[in-house]
């Protein structure tokens, strides 16, 4: 059996879309998938040589695209369509994660979601907290840590015992908590607990491969939600320590957040905006408690700050309407069309901003590199575009295709995870009407919200250059959404839905005031294709 940590979180780096083949080796048939035969290459470009190796390989693509007998590869089953398009009739294999601080409603969103997916004919696993399991059987922090006596009941104050969680009774005091356990491993003294949570990081990593390979041979659509996921140790244990435990294991977090889950889903707890409804069993509500609770659910929020599609639904609706957009969510990411069974709660909304602060600024932030790529089109209303996204040479692919309206519907957008082979064949059909673009983007979370800043890079239009914009999903409108804005940022106007604003027009190489292929929003009635453009000014930029 494997025991390196690259051969446990093996199986989870994959392509989400996944076709079966058949190949003969030695004589005998053998049936492949592409999620079983497309892992990231453990080799990774470096910064200097990126651009050359995109090249090169790009080069090699289209040679084999030339050859009247080319050879068999992962992307001969996946099943492309003309001009770049993903196949959406493959089965899907769907991998989120719910987390939240305490009384967030987790275990009902669990439930929820698992009799709507169903109901849809999908198959759906839910993963347990390893914590839980591993905990229930016996083990408890202060096991771990002989050399400093528990807390007793007499000496017990709850706002000075910074790794008790709210859910404790006071004569609970020793009970098998992950945070606990978590913040026990932060101590000076906590190296068995330290360790115990390393392995405990390594047992999650294989609970999930198992999940996640049944997923991959089951025959239906297929969703797995696992309760909390990896980076969530990451709240509760110090950065140093943390550091320490990923370069041991050689884990690096664009594997581990990225790439490992398709989306985050983030249930605010309950202390945070709907303080009346909060509880935690055998232990009475009182404001210590909902202030920890509140520190837990922004410990455990910012673990999973910088991935790519990060989710926090809030308590800005009742607990119905959160379930409804939880769900929603889910659906929206994954295409479906939820028609009218769910009500469009939540918005889509961009900012243009003036410049860009200093760092110093800011809350505690992730920033990426991030390259945008424009695909041929099998029409002039789709839309397919490649985007790599990564810290420190470490990336994770998406090939994104936006389906024009049907039926008065709004435009939805379909979302793949590539392998970095087929994110290299897809580069062959990168359209040369667009510019690659090029951002760096800042992610963070303040005020119970979260937000992404892109930042425009060079090369690019000079439509593009000093382009900063600010973008988040919200249910907030007038003063309660003025009221989470970052006070930081200098925002100058709100520009949703402002197609001069679109990174598919932004991209354009042409004018805008010549080029037919500038895109306008579907309800934007009566406009031509005539109309005068401007490129954008900042600031006198």
């Amino acid at each position: 059996m494997a025991t390196t940590a690259d051969q446990i979180m093996a199986p989870a780096l994959v392509s989400t879309t996944t076709t079966s083949t058949t190949t003969t080796t030695n004589g005998k048939q053998q049936s492949l998938s592409v999620a079983a035969t497309t892992m990231q290459p453990s080799t990774k470009p470096n910064s200097n040589s990126n651009t050359n190796d995109e090249q090169q390989m790009q080069h090699q693509v289209e040679q084999n695209n030339k050859s009247t007998s080319p050879k068999p590869n992962a992307m001969n089953s996946l099943k492309l369509t003309k001009m770049g398009s993903v196949s959406t009739k493959e089965k899907r294999v769907y991998k989120i994660v719910l987390t939240g601080g305490p009384c967030g409603g987790k275990t009902t969103g669990q439930s929820r979601l698992c009799t709507f997916f169903e109901n849809l004919g999908w198959k759906v696993f839910r993963v347990p907290e390893t914590a839980t399991v591993l905990l229930s059987g016996g083990v408890k922090f202060s096991d771990l840590t002989e050399k400093e006596d528990p807390p007793t009941p007499t000496t017990y104050v709850y706002k000075d015992l910074p790794f008790a969680a709210p859910e404790h009774s006071l004569i609970d005091l020793t009970a098998s908590c992950p945070r606990c356990l978590a913040k026990a491993a932060s101590k000076p003294n906590g190296s068995e607990a330290y360790k115990f949570q390393e392995n405990l990081i390594r047992t999650m990593v294989q609970i999930e491969n198992t999940y996640f390979e049944l997923g991959n041979s089951s025959a239906r659509n297929c969703l797995i939600i696992c309760d909390r996921g990896v980076m969530d140790a990451s709240a509760y244990i110090s950065k140093d320590k943390w550091e320490k435990m990923m370069a041991a294991n050689k884990w690096n977090p664009v594997e581990m957040r990225d790439n490992r889950y398709n989306q985050i889903l983030h249930l605010v707890s309950a202390a945070n905006g709907a303080e009346d409804f909060y509880s935690t069993e055998d232990h009475a509500c009182r404001s210590e408690g909902v202030e920890l609770a509140r520190e837990l659910d922004y410990k455990s929020a910012a673990a999973w700050v910088g991935h790519p599609y990060f989710d926090v639904i809030d308590n800005s609706t009742n607990f119905e309407a959160k379930m409804n957009r939880m769900i929603e969510s889910v659906c929206q990411k994954l295409g479906i069309d939820i028609g009218d069974r769910l009500q469009a709660t939540s918005r889509k909304l961009k900012y243009l901003v003036a410049a860009l602060p200093p760092d110093s600024e800011f809350p505690p932030f992730q920033d990426f590199d991030v390259v945008h790529h424009y695909l041929q089109s099998a029409g002039p209303k789709v839309q397919a575009r490649l985007r790599k996204r990564g810290q420190k040479n470490h990336w994770s692919y998406i090939h994104t295709q936006r389906r024009p309206n049907v039926h008065g519907q709004a435009r939805i957008e379909v979302k793949t995870q590539l392998t970095h082979r087929d994110y290299m064949n897809l580069l062959a059909q990168r359209d040369d009407a667009h510019f690659t673009i090029y951002k760096k983007r800042r992610c963070f979370l303040i005020n119970n919200q979260y937000f992404q800043l892109d930042i425009y890079r060079e090369p690019g239009h000079p439509r593009c250059k000093g382009l900063v914009l600010l973008e988040t999903y919200s249910s907030l409108t007038g003063e309660a959404l003025k009221n989470c804005m970052p006070k930081f940022l200098n925002v100058v106007k709100e520009v949703t839905g402002d197609p001069d604003y679109s990174m598919f027009n932004l991209s354009l190489k042409e004018d805008w005031s010549t080029t037919k292929k500038y895109c306008r929003p579907a309800t934007a009635k009566g406009a031509t294709n005539g109309v005068t453009k401007t490129p954008l000014v900042l600031n006198g930029q």
